[in-house]
Order: structure tokens, then C-alpha cells, then sequence
């Protein structure tokens, strides 16, 4: 019995926001040597609706070149694929590599939420700020002191609806403010005009100044993407389909079914593109739609479905409208800095295939939009930019010294003949255009990429297929990237961490000569000599599997001590980094708990570690446990009731 998780919305296409009422173009991708992976790109642009009556007439011309007979499949078997390559990730700069806390802490010593960037927070099932541990797990928030080791406050999250105690609900925390972000249904009994069942995202804030209680909520139709959270500012993405009632009973052949969509999109008001939301602050209760004047658009688009970007103060008692600004757009790459917003997706339809019916090379194009977050309130829009290929993840990513780095796979990843290869470009922002100033590409032929770590002007870039090449990039010079080493070892790192030292930890796992999976591995990486990159030493479990592998927001490692906390099956593997080595400590598990049948009883796996003061915590959907980081003992548990 598991229960689903949903924060990360696979998609396609691009992301774009912005108020700016004129047009931006991308050049195309300068000529590049290293790598064959350079393909004809068409300029990005980004415009707005010149009324409701223009927008309503765009979107159904664009929606009815997009949609086939059951509906846009097309896209839905692209985004498939994309879901399947991708891995949702996050992790530290070198900078942040600690796991302290930024700026002095209101309470102990502790690690914090295993970030991409310094300087922005992302949700996640756990928070602490050094004085109490704050959690969302079957749809309870739950406060724990972690001096007294005691529950000091709940709140029930589901408002009485025990359908969503089967959802997740990461948080994000800033002082005495968490906004919870949930998953939720809206139907015909809800106060929004929806004539079917739709997805919505659910957003409450809970005031954390005594005992826990709801300061408001927030609903909006579509699926939460991501979020970030910058200074006061939250800023969440949702992504909502077109709400189109597609018949699935039409009889005849396929150009019958098509032509039928194309009616029910030629009837389609406005509505089905504009997300409705809902919003309440103690009794007051606020109902209202994205405006004609708040949508923008790419100029090639599907019209399959909308984004909308949300910001809220957290510092306010209330969360308000949102401050809704969207785009006819998908996305499923959110890549934050203290001052920038990148939002990231493949080009949407219409797309060729190849003769096996996989999405032909040259509609492997990644478009990215930069937004200024540096201020509170609405991201401004500043750049638009695109590159041959898909990300795996945010890693991808790294904005350093005025340049935003790129690393993408193109080609066929499928069967005998592949053709896929990967390379890092980087771009510069250019007026309003990220323009490309360097490319080094031939990684990995046959491959893709698995695991991306920028360390300022130095990159590491693992592909695998039978061995795993971890291969070392010098970035500095930003008109001509390099690969300045190689290691091959058999197989694989899906998530890189920085260590002192000029040392890098790879999770992942380990793999026969043929790249059949053999069970989790740690590797300890020595990159001081960046044409001879090394392993020091691994840690292997046979036919295991960790969380941190597609989930770094489970890894936690503690450089004061050299601990590392890992998820394994259901339990935390400790182990200790000193020197050259890495060691093992011990296991933490948590307690099975029982069923609704009152009968049989399930062992939920433990989610999260984090460390205050010189005690270990994790976090299950059982409960917390307190543990000694030093012989894996159990000090404290603390039952989810």
C-alpha cells in the first residue's frame, strides 16, 4: 500500500509569463564544435492576446490543428516519454553544500531542505527552522519540538474529505507561515461552472504562532507543476488541460473522430482555456477566472492547455487572488535562483515521427523563459531562449556569472540503431533573447543523460547505457566549453552531491557490463585533477533501490560529522564520508503500522532525514523517530496519530 505523490507535473512544451505586450524572438543556435547535436531552431516569441474575442479565435485555430481523434494524442504520447526519461530532482550549489541553514537560525543547529540554489527554498514533506518540526503526512500537518521530543500541535488538512488523505502535502516555511500545497478535485457541486471533474491545485495557509490553525486557502483548476519560494514571495506554477469534452464513442474511422473534436473545440468558449479559482480568508470567500488580459502566448502552440504562475506573500494573513499571470503553454522544468526564474518544457505540437513512431529529432527543442524574481510580487519577464534536445531535470540548468548553462539529449534513444548523443550549451541574455554563446556536444553516444552537477565554472555530466562516463567540463570560458575528463565505470549516478575537498558523492546504481541494474551504489568521486577523475571508494546493496536515485530532496548530508543519510527500500541507510572512504553506520526503520481492516498492517518507507543539533530525525507516514547518528539507536518515537 503506497500512497501517490503528485508535486511534478510531467509535461511537454514551454512556459512563458509575462505582462510585456510586445513580441521576443530567440536567434537560432550558433555553429558548434565537440558534437554533431546542432539542429535548425525557430526563433521563441511570446505575445499577448489583442482581446478576449482575438484570443478565443487563436486558441480553437491552434487547438484544431493540434487535436487527432481521440483527443491531442500526439502530445499526451511525447509527454509519456518525457515522464519516462525524466526524474524529478533537486540538490544544492557547492556553495550551499553544508546543509545549513542560511543567515543565523531561530533555533539549533540543523540541516535544511536539500535545495538546487542557495537563496530559494522548494517545497517539501518536511520543514524545520531549528526549534520545531514542521510535516504534512496523511493529510495532518503536525508541529514536533525537537528539544522535549513531543507533539505540540495538528491540523487536519482535508477538511473532511478522507479522499485526500491519500495525497501528498509539501510545504513551504517561513517563520510563523507554512502554505501547504495539495492536490484536489473540483466537480458540479463545486461553486466553479466546471461541467465535469477536473484536477485543482490546493493551497493553505496555516498560521504556526501557537497552536496550528488555517489562515485561508487557495484552489485553482489544474495540477501543481512546481514552486519556489524567494524572500517573502511563493510563486507556484500550475499547469490546467483545456477543458474540452471530447466524445470517445463516435463511430467511424479516425478522420470521422478528428473532425468531431474539432467541433467540440469550434463550440468552446473562452472558459476552457481561462482556469477558474477560489480563494478564502477566514469567513470571506472570493471566486474569480485568469484574464484575457493575463494570457500570452508562444507564437507555435497547441492550445492543449494553460499555465499560470501564482504569487503570494507569505508574510500576509491572507493569500488572496494570486496575482495570476498565464500562458497557453506546458511545462515540466522549474529552475530557481535568488533572482531568477527559469521555466522550461519541449516545443508543443505539431510534431513529425520517425518510421518506429517516435518524435522525429528535429521537434526535440527545449524553450526557456527567464524571469526576474529579485523583487516581490509578480516574476517580471526578461528572456526567451530555446535549445535542440530535452532536459532530465532542473540539474540541467545553472545560471552562473551572467550565463545560463544548458544540458540537453537529442536523438533516438530507442533500439539497436541510436542515434541520441548530449550536450551542455550555454546562453546569454541578450536584450530580450538567451542567446547561445558556446556549445560542447558528442557526449555519451547511444546514451542520455542521467545526472547533471554545475559547480561554478566546472560541470559534471553522466550518460549511461552499459557503463557510466562521467564525464568533467570546463565552463569557464563561456564561447568555448570543454570536456577536460572522462572516468568510465560501470553503472550509473542519478544524482550528484558536492563535497569538500573537491569531492563529489554519485547515487545511483551499480550495473553489469551489459547495464542490467545490480542494486544501489554511493560513489565517492575525487575531481581535483579535472582530466583524471576518480572513484575513492563504493558502497553497493544488491537488488536495492533508494528514493534519493529520482528524489534528491530524500538525500541529506551533514559535513560537520561526514554524515550521509540515504533512503534504501523501505529504511535510512547512515553512512559515514571521512577521508577517501565511505563507511557504513547502520539502519533506521520505522514501525508497521495497521490497516483500516484492523487486521494486516504496512511498513510506509521513510521519506526524509534531517539533523538538529546532534540528533537524527526521519519521517514517515508512520511517524518520527529520533535517532543517534553515530551508532543508528533510536532515542524517540513519535506515532502519526
Amino acid at each position: 500500500m503506497r500512497r501517490g505523490s503528485k508535486l511534478a507535473a510531467a509535461g511537454g512544451s514551454l512556459v512563458a509569463l509575462t505582462l510585456l505586450a510586445s513580441s521576443v524572438a530567440a536567434p537560432a543556435p550558433m555553429p558548434s564544435g565537440g558534437g554533431s547535436a546542432t539542429l535548425s531552431m525557430v526563433p521563441v516569441s511570446l505575445a499577448y492576446f489583442d482581446s478576449c474575442a482575438d484570443a478565443l479565435t487563436e486558441l480553437r485555430a491552434a487547438a484544431s490543428a493540434a487535436v487527432g481523434p481521440y483527443g491531442f494524442a500526439g502530445e499526451a504520447m511525447l509527454f509519456g516519454d518525457r515522464a519516462a526519461l525524466s526524474a524529478e530532482s533537486s540538490a544544492r550549489t557547492f556553495a550551499d553544500a553544508q546543509g545549513k541553514s542560511a543567515g543565523p537560525a531561530p533555533g539549533a543547529q540543523h540541516s535544511t531542505t536539500n535545495n538546487h540554489e542557495a537563496g530559494v527554498d522548494e517545497p517539501d514533506l518536511v520543514k524545520t527552522d531549528g526549534r520545531r518540526i514542521v510535516t504534512a503526512t496523511n493529510g495532518v500537518l503536525r508541529v514536533v519540538d525537537p528539544v522535549n521530543r513531543r507533539l505540540i500541535g495538528k491540523l487536519d488538512l482535508t477538511d473532511g474529505r478522507e479522499e485526500l488523505r491519500w495525497a501528498e502535502h509539501p510545504l513551504l516555511l517561513l517563520g510563523d507561515r507554512a502554505l501547504v500545497l495539495a492536490e484536489d478535485t473540483l466537480g458540479p457541486a463545486d461553486a466553479f461552472r466546471s461541467v465535469r471533474r477536473v484536477g485543482a491545485t490546493r493551497l493553505l495557509l496555516v498560521d504556526l504562532a501557537g497552536a496550528p490553525r488555517l489562515l485561508g486557502t487557495y484552489r485553482i483548476q489544474g495540477s501543481t507543476v512546481d514552486a519556489r519560494l524567494t524572500g517573502d514571495t511563493a510563486r507556484v506554477v500550475v499547469r490546467a488541460s483545456a477543458r474540452l469534452d471530447f466524445p470517445f464513442d463516435v463511430k467511424g474511422s479516425d478522420r470521422v473522430r478528428a473532425e468531431h473534436n474539432r467541433k467540440v473545440i469550434a463550440r468552446a468558449g473562452i472558459e476552457a482555456w481561462l482556469p477558474e479559482y477560489e480563494w478564502t480568508a477566514g469567513s470571506e470567500r472570493h471566486t474569480g477566472r485568469v484574464g484575457c488580459d493575463r494570457l500570452s502566448r508562444p507564437k507555435r502552440m497547441s492550445a492543449s492547455s494553460t499555465l499560470t504562475v501564482l504569487s503570494f506573500d507569505l508574510t500576509a494573513d491572507r493569500l488572496g487572488d494570486g496575482d495570476p499571470v498565464g500562458v497557453v503553454a506546458d511545462a515540466d522544468t522549474v529552475y530557481g535562483t535568488a533572482t531568477s526564474l527559469y521555466l522550461a518544457g519541449q516545443r508543443p505540437m505539431p510534431m513529425t515521427l520517425t518510421p518506429r513512431g517516435r518524435p522525429s529529432p528535429d521537434d526535440q527543442v527545449t524553450e526557456i523563459y527567464q524571469f526576474d524574481t529579485g523583487t516581490p510580487g509578480r516574476p517580471r519577464f526578461l528572456a526567451a531562449g530555446s535549445v535542440p534536445g530535452w532536459l532530465i531535470n532542473q540539474y540541467a540548468l545553472s545560471e552562473w556569472d551572467g550565463h545560463l548553462r544548458v544540458a540537453t539529449t537529442t536523438g533516438d534513444l530507442w533500439g539497436e540503431g541510436r542515434t541520441s548523443e548530449s550536450a551542455v550549451r550555454v546562453l546569454r541574455r541578450e536584450g530580450a533573447a538567451l542567446a547561445p554563446t558556446g556549445m560542447v556536444g558528442g557526449l555519451g553516444r547511444g546514451e542520455r543523460i542521467y545526472s547533471v552537477r554545475y559547480l561554478g565554472p566546472v560541470a559534471y555530466v553522466v550518460t549511461f547505457r552499459q557503463t557510466d562516463p562521467l564525464y568533467s567540463l570546463d565552463l569557464a570560458d563561456p564561447t568555448a566549453p570543454r570536456v577536460t575528463g572522462e572516468l568510465k565505470i560501470t553503472g550509473y549516478s542519478a544524482y550528484l552531491h558536492p563535497l569538500p575537498d573537491a569531492r563529489l558523492l554519485g547515487v545511483g546504481q551499480e550495473a553489469d557490463r551489459e547495464g542490467r541494474t545490480e542494486g544501489v551504489q554511493v560513489s565517492l568521486f575525487d575531481v581535483r585533477d579535472p582530466a583524471r577523475p576518480t572513484r575513492l571508494d563504493q558502497w553497493h546493496l544488491p537488488r536495492a533501490w533508494s528514493r534519493a536515485e529520482h528524489d534528491p530532496h530524500a538525500f541529506l548530508y551533514w559535513p560537520d560529522t561526514g554524515l550521509l543519510a540515504i533512503p534504501v527500500d523501505d529504511g535510512v541507510r547512515l553512512l559515514r564520508v571521512s577521508g577517501d572512504t565511505i563507511s557504513e553506520i547502520g539502519e533506521v526503520t520505522h514501525p508497521a503500522v495497521r490497516q483500516d481492516d484492523g487486521r494486516s498492517t504496512w511498513s510506509p518507507p521513510v521519506r526524509r532525514s534531517l539533523v538538529i543539533g546532534d540528533v537524527l530525525w526521519t519521517v514517515s507516514e508512520a511517524g518520527l523517530r529520533a535517532t543517534d547518528p553515530t551508532t543508528a539507536q533510536s532515542l524517540h518515537w513519535i506515532a502519526a496519530t
